[in-house]
């Protein structure tokens, strides 16, 4: 059972989660991406997520804060030696800013959920080897 508000789970499903790479990649909850499945063999990796710093909680901060957020975020990434492609997650209609994130590449789903606890997050995208892109909810 989750502490999420159900409205807040709903939008995360209806979100496009873009990845800035050639060609653009966007993925979709449940929805089998090939390209991801071809980005991660480019990569040589079976898994990723799609993670921000934005908005902890799903509580807005300024541009600012974010900003402050998202850069922390990826020092951390590169600290620990993981690749990465920028991203931003929107949802198509629902008037919420889209949220600067990442794609981090070879992180498995326990690494993952734990980034995004640190982060504050409700939730995280996790795609394995199917490429079929999860919300995994954190709390």
């Amino acid at each position: 059972m989750s502490t999420i508000d159900p409205n807040t789970i709903e939008a995360y499903r209806g979100t496009e989660y873009r990845v800035s790479v050639d060609g653009g990649l966007v993925l979709r909850i449940g929805e089998a991406s090939p390209p991801l499945v071809a980005l991660h063999g480019r990569y040589g990796v079976t898994c990723s997520a799609f993670v921000t710093a934005c908005n902890p909680f799903s509580a807005e901060l300024s541009d600012e804060e974010n900003r402050t957020r998202q850069a922390g975020l990826e020092q951390d990434l590169r600290a620990r030696g993981l690749r990465y492609l920028p991203g931003i997650g929107q949802h198509p209609s629902n008037g919420w800013r889209g949220e600067p994130s990442f794609l981090v590449l070879g992180i498995d789903l326990p690494a993952a959920k734990a980034l995004g606890v640190r982060l504050e997050q409700n939730a995280i995208v996790w795609a394995g080897e199917g490429g079929v892109p999860e919300l995994v909810l954190l709390r």
